[in-house]
């Protein structure tokens, strides 16, 4: 560990003295029996100078380097690496240390030779309390020269990170690592003659090209510090920057979230007197960037002098020569557009990038437009022609037109920023619906990042499907089983709000550091993590975190048993409700639990819906639910708690009786609260055509995120008894009236799904006519264009309950699609109703508790709401809105290019400024389901932050 306080001083060694040493090496390397020129030699070398040594050594021999990454600590997975590796590099020369070589058994063709027998008087860096600085005042001239520059020979081979199976060497030439070098150097100007800072292992290809290579090129010094010393005290990082003065280095997100937090829970380091003034780039990337953890982070090193924008996030892969895309308006731009994830920037010279939709007929290519999720593509100078004798794996890697296929999902915007969305192949299957293990790795990352040392999310099996898991590091010492209990609270919390599952977790101890398969960036491999665990390799510690928790949680269970002493038997039997309907620990349900912070979806409402009516005998409404999310709450609101007769058959007749006659008073309100608390402007959301909100209720756990309130209004007429609304205008005016109840002044933001739009722009004219123009500051329609008259007059009764139908998912788009609407909505209702049920999935009417009279009263509203419709005319103006795509129903528009232009875009009739449009994912049915809401809701984000709220 390199120690400012140690009175050792770091080796420091002239550009002049490596070149020179290298020289010297590079002849016994030609002397080998086994050498030959141009062909690989492998280099397996943790030390940075043993690697830099011989890096050089093996370029001036004429030979082609192959930097070697760490090796599994698994025998099995070690030996098949090391197996395919040497096929692949064809028996090569492996230099490593003496103490290495029992590393390498099994059946590979290595020629392996120690270091310390071919140059026994060599440097070398024996104290682990000191570091390496390489210096001179111009970079080696070989380098410059004209005869290497414009080579486009072999420089050096890069190993794939890949899986635990065969690996992929990438190509790497003389040409493309200077215009590599050119590129990066390039992007921003640097201190003068300030050093560049690594403590990164230099097998990853950003650590030597981005800074050993880089810092040459430019002719500055650099400084080498071990991993193990800067991951284990982020205070020695900026001890390390400060002293040196250094202009630039790297620290991914789970670096910077460390830091922030060691400098948070240390106030005296505020006092250290740091001076970070010549630190101009801290490239950052490896992994998603989290805004906040930017923003922290920048604030630190701003303190101590370095630009509000040091943190530079970035896009980069071994094929492009480390980073090559970056972002240099972080965290600011971010935080002003609302982001929660870094973007990633703009190209520098030498790469140019695009994003593809990909057809699923032929190879044609069709370019996304702005914000449109696809396939990130990239071309250049600085990108690999191909991988190293593999022939099926370059051919795949490229298109038909030259661009590489990062496989990774993307969008840019319309500012030509990048942004990622996830690897093509990095989702998790939950239950047939596909969730991005990125986005759910951010979250728990943000839940727990001060409670851990490193958290991991990745998919492993279940019995019938994926399930999220997550690994963890304990922070320092032994973490205190309350404390772990604490942590997998968090985790389960924030996977059920992001997936609706529960994950299971485990923590990792001890040695847990060196297990794990970690890159030389400190990214965790995810391929590997689910590997390692499907073959058992994680059982005892997944057994022992079991054992520990049921420990605790029997204790726990005693402290919860004795704060519900008070609670009813009928509550009592609620909260078990809750805890089977949902699947929770019982610890995560007390009596003041609301049911939409357990990360409910709008299917769990119904199916606890369904349970308690099936233990009552009688039906709740929806609404009672959703107004009651609490066991007390609902209890209270369905007269459960009355003082009952000793007789069990009279108090149950009594609960019954109860139960009834609290169902039979339910008097209308238009207001489902999804979230009270936050400080941002609420947001408004508008019920679609079918007159209920649930669908709205996985949008608002996702919200959560926002610091903001979240309303829904709900059309009347679902409950016994309530008339519903005769016009739009009486509609309007009951929203308005309750949302300036509960809101009386604005700003407001309003949003409406689907027919909800029609409204939300009604309530918006009145809302601005009463406060003036621009009230409403934010107006979002959800897939619905201003005219609308023409499609309500084709939805008779039998068409609304066929949709609703779809949207309830009792029937599938197939069965939808081969039904003729003509045909079906010329039938008598009773037929269309029939055919309905006899195509409807049975365990889904049960799931929901739906039965021939609760789909027709729920028909009969939807059909209500749009027969209100049918002369409708839009008029006058909002001061703004925002547009919101997916893909149309095939009977409103045949392409979404038509749905946009032709019809999305008349909102600029009604609009004082220009719509803004944005695309999202999925159709119209599904635009906000399990699948998209977690990119819908981002996106609805960052719309809302720029509009100011």
């Amino acid at each position: 560990m390199y120690l400012l306080d140690s009175h050792i001083s770091p080796l420091e060694v002239s550009y002049r003295t490596l070149y020179e040493l290298a020289q010297q090496n590079s002849k016994i390397i030609r002397s080998l029996q086994e050498f030959r020129e141009k062909k690989p030699i492998l280099l397996h070398l943790e030390d940075q100078w043993d690697t830099i040594v011989w890096f050089w050594s093996v370029i001036l021999a004429d030979g082609l380097p192959v930097l070697s990454s760490s090796l599994s600590h698994v025998d099995e997975h070690r030996q098949r690496y090391l197996e395919g590796l040497s096929k692949l590099l064809e028996s090569p020369i492996c230099f490593t240390r003496e103490d290495k070589i029992p590393l390498f058994d099994g059946n590979h063709t290595f020629k392996i030779e120690s270091i310390e027998s071919m140059t026994p008087g060599r440097f070398r860096v024996d104290s682990p309390n000191t570091g390496l600085r390489v210096s001179d005042s111009a970079p080696i001239s070989e380098t410059q020269s004209g005869s290497v520059e414009s080579s486009s020979s072999l420089a050096m081979l890069m190993l794939t990170s890949g899986s635990t199976g065969n690996p992929k060497a990438v190509c790497l030439t003389h040409q493309q690592v200077l215009a590599a070098v050119k590129g990066k150097a390039s992007v921003r100007s640097l201190s003068a003659g300030r050093p560049f800072l690594n403590w990164i292992g230099l097998d990853h290809v950003a650590s030597l090209v981005e800074i050993h290579l880089q810092a040459m090129w430019l002719g500055v010094d650099q400084v080498h510090v071990p991993a193990a010393a800067v991951v284990s005290s982020p205070k020695l990082f900026l001890d390390l920057l400060s002293r040196h003065r250094v202009s630039r280095s790297f620290a991914p997100n789970f670096f910077l979230a460390k830091l922030a937090s060691t400098i948070d829970a240390e106030p005296e380091l505020e006092t250290a007197g740091w001076d970070l003034s010549s630190l101009t780039v801290l490239a950052s990337g490896g992994e998603l960037n989290d805004v906040e953890t930017c923003l922290a982070a920048s604030a630190i090193f701003e303190s101590y002098g370095s630009p509000r924008n040091v943190i530079t996030t970035g896009f980069g892969m071994t094929e492009t020569c480390a980073g090559a895309i970056f972002n240099l308006e972080c965290p600011g731009a971010d935080v002003d557009k609302g982001r929660s994830v870094a973007s990633l920037g703009k190209c520098m010279q030498g790469i140019e990038m695009r994003v593809t939709i990909p057809s699923a007929k032929d190879d044609s290519i069709t370019i996304a437009s702005s914000d449109e999720p696809g396939d990130l593509e990239v071309r250049g100078d600085v990108v690999f022609k191909a991988y190293y004798r593999n022939p099926e794996a370059t051919k795949e890697a490229f298109t038909t037109d030259g661009w590489f296929r990062t496989g990774d999902q993307a969008k840019i915007d319309m500012e030509g920023d990048l942004h990622l969305i996830g690897r093509v192949k990095d989702v998790i299957n939950i239950n047939g619906v596909k969730f991005s293990t990125s986005d759910i790795q951010t979250s728990v990352e943000r839940a727990v990042n001060s409670h851990v040392g490193r958290v991991i999310c990745f998919p492993s099996r279940a019995v019938h499907t994926e399930q999220v898991t997550v690994a963890y590091t304990q922070k320092e010492a032994l973490m205190e089983p309350r404390e772990m209990l604490q942590v997998e609270e968090l985790i389960s919390q924030t996977c059920v709000i992001s997936t609706g599952s529960r994950p299971l977790v485990f923590s990792l101890q001890d040695d847990a550091p060196a297990i794990l398969p970690v890159s030389a960036l400190g990214k965790i491999s995810r391929a590997k993590m689910t590997s390692l665990f499907q073959e058992g390799y994680f059982d005892e510690a997944v057994l022992l975190h079991r054992q520990t928790m049921e420990s605790v949680q029997k204790q726990k269970q005693g402290t919860v048993a004795t704060t519900i002493q008070g609670a009813s038997p009928a509550e009592k039997l609620l909260i078990e409700d809750f805890i089977q309907t949902l699947g929770v620990p019982d610890y995560m349900v007390g009596l003041d639990t609301r049911i939409f912070d357990l990360g409910s979806t709008s299917m769990d409402l119904m199916r606890l819906q369904r349970r308690i009516d099936t233990r009552l005998g009688i039906v709740v409404p929806i609404i009672l639910l959703m107004r009651n999310p609490t066991p007390r709450s609902l209890a209270t609101s369905l007269q459960l708690n009355a003082p009952l007769p000793s007789d069990s058959v009279e108090s149950s007749e009594q609960i019954e009786q109860s139960v009834i006659a609290a169902t039979q008073e339910i008097e209308y309100e238009p207001i489902v609260t999804f979230s009270s608390g936050g400080g941002k402007t609420p947001l408004w959301l508008i019920h679609p055509g079918v007159g209920e909100v649930l669908v709205f209720v996985g949008l608002a756990q996702h919200l959560r995120a926002d610091d903001r309130p979240v309303y829904a209004l709900r059309a009347r007429g679902f409950e016994a008894g309530q008339e519903r609304f005769g016009s739009i205008g009486e509609a309007v005016q009951r929203y308005v009236d309750a949302i300036r109840q509960r809101q009386p002044r604005g700003p407001y933001a309003l949003a409406g799904y689907s027919y909800g739009t029609m409204l939300a722009f009604e309530v918006a004219k009145r809302l601005d006519a009463a406060d003036g123009i621009g009230a409403v500051q934010f107006l979002g329609s959800f897939n619905l264009p201003p005219h609308i008259k023409t499609r309500m007059r084709h939805l008779n009764w039998n068409i609304c309950l066929l949709h609703l139908s779809w949207f309830l998912d009792l029937v599938s788009e197939v069965v939808v699609e081969g039904i003729d609407e003509h045909q079906f909505r010329l039938e008598s209702r009773d037929d269309a109703l029939e055919k309905l049920l006899a195509a409807a999935s049975r365990e889904r009417l049960n799931e929901l508790g739906l039965g021939r009279h609760e789909l027709v009263r729920w028909a009969d509203v939807a059909f209500g709401l749009q027969s209100m419709a049918v002369d409708y005319d839009p008029s006058g103006q909002v001061a703004g809105i925002d547009v919101f795509h997916a893909i149309p129903l095939k009977v409103a528009a045949a392409s979404r290019e038509e749905w946009v232009e032709v019809h999305l875009s008349k909102w600029g009739d009604f609009s004082a400024s220009e719509p803004r449009f944005h695309k999202v994912g999925g159709a119209h049915y599904t635009m906000i389901g399990p699948e998209h809401v977690s990119s819908f809701s981002q996106t609805l984000i960052e719309a809302l932050h720029r509009r100011g709220l």
